[in-house]
Formats: structure tokens, C-alpha cells, sequence
């Protein structure tokens, strides 16, 4: 592959791969094979961690975590593969191009009827293998904001936000910043409700339920 160039169908095959990776709901497929029923009808009805948590099987959570997160990575992963022998740009690109997919495949999976979950765990392994540092920075802004205001969508949303201007500030590729601020705005347009309740003050706090209506 000549440096700094991609093929049309070599970018086809990341997105629709990728997306495809993205798709596989293991908050559904670790519930149902772990005996929990369907994720989807219990809690939030979100496919994520937290909501498979909700079963009170802590197994199955860290199962969809690993799942969601690593589904991203492993899309990225392969694009790498792909590239070895391109240019930086051009690896940039196709990762860049295959963890946004598998991030948009996880929020709209095609076997769900493109009803999926809120990305947090996604974009986390998608960034962790796109750019380490960059993950790690946005994983220690979850961390630290989760322990001083303890909200989990507040820290996700901060860890989101920040992302771009930490792949900027780290001298990471363009691609992957355009990557990490695709993700940013849809995980904000997934948390709009959490984002409401966290301007009335109502969003609950980690580790204590929703207040009954």
C-alpha cells in the first residue's frame, strides 16, 4: 500500500466491519445465555453495564463491559492490521474510520432494530486502542470526576467532551480527533435525558437509586 492512501474498498470494509462489530449487543447475549431474561426489559431498558447490573449478576456486567469495550478495540485493532504498511495518516484514517463505526454500531445495532446503549464503555475501548494515552487521560477524567461528584453520566459526559482536545494536546493524529469528537456528540445526544435531570439536579448519584416518582 503506497504511504498515506487507502483504497475505497479498503475504507468500506473498515466502516461496515467495523459497524458490524459495533452491532453485537452483549448486555443482550450475556443476559439471556446467563439466565437474567432480557436486559432490555428490565431497569432503563439500555443494553449497557450498568443496566445488565441491574439484574444483580456482577458477572454479567463485567461481561458487557469487557464486550462493549473490547468490540471497539478489536475494530480498531484489525484496521491497524490493515495498515502496517501505510503512513501514519493513512493508519490514522482507517482506525479512525473503524472504531467510529463500531462506536455508531453499538448506539444503532442493526439486530436490535438500531435501538442500542449510551457508548460509554465503547468509546473508552475504541480510544484505548486508537490512542492509549488518550484513553487513559479520558479514563482518569471519568475516574476523577466520578469521585468528586459522584454521577456517572456527569463523568462520562466531562471524560467525552475532553477527549478531542486531549488527542490535540497529546499530538495525536486529526483523524483521531475528528474520531473522539463524533463520539462526543453522540454521546451527548444519547445523555440528553441524563443531561436534564442533571441541570433540575435530579440525576442520581453513583451507588444510590432513582428516587420514586
Amino acid at each position: 500500500m503506497p504511504a498515506d492512501s487507502l483504497s475505497p474498498v479498503l475504507i468500506a470494509a473498515a466502516v461496515v466491519g467495523g459497524y458490524l462489530l459495533g452491532s453485537i449487543p452483549f448486555g443482550v447475549i450475556a443476559t439471556r445465555l446467563g439466565g437474567a431474561g432480557d436486559v432490555r426489559s428490565i431497569g432503563s431498558g439500555n443494553i449497557g453495564a450498568t443496566n445488565v447490573l441491574r439484574t444483580g449478576r456482577k458477572d454479567l456486567a463485567l461481561i458487557t463491559l469487557l464486550g462493549d469495550g473490547g468490540k471497539g478495540a478489536v475494530a480498531v485493532f484489525i484496521a491497524w492490521l490493515l495498515t502496517r504498511g501505510g503512513g501514519v495518516q493513512a493508519q490514522a484514517s482507517l482506525t479512525s474510520l473503524a472504531g467510529g463505526a463500531a462506536f455508531l454500531g453499538h448506539l444503532f445495532p442493526v439486530w436490535l432494530k438500531f435501538k442500542g446503549g449510551k457508548g460509554v464503555a465503547t468509546f473508552f475501548g475504541t480510544l484505548l486502542a486508537a490512542a492509549w494515552p488518550v484513553g487513559m487521560a479520558a479514563g482518569a477524567t471519568w475516574i476523577l470526576m466520578a469521585l468528586v461528584f459522584r454521577i456517572s453520566s456527569l463523568a462520562a459526559l466531562a471524560a467525552a467532551i475532553l477527549a478531542p482536545i486531549y488527542v490535540i494536546l497529546l499530538g495525536r493524529p486529526y483523524p483521531i480527533a475528528l474520531m473522539a469528537a463524533f463520539m462526543a456528540v453522540l454521546i451527548y445526544i444519547r445523555h440528553k435525558e441524563n443531561i436534564s435531570r442533571l441541570l433540575k439536579g435530579q440525576e442520581p448519584r453513583i451507588g444510590k437509586k432513582k428516587e420514586a416518582a
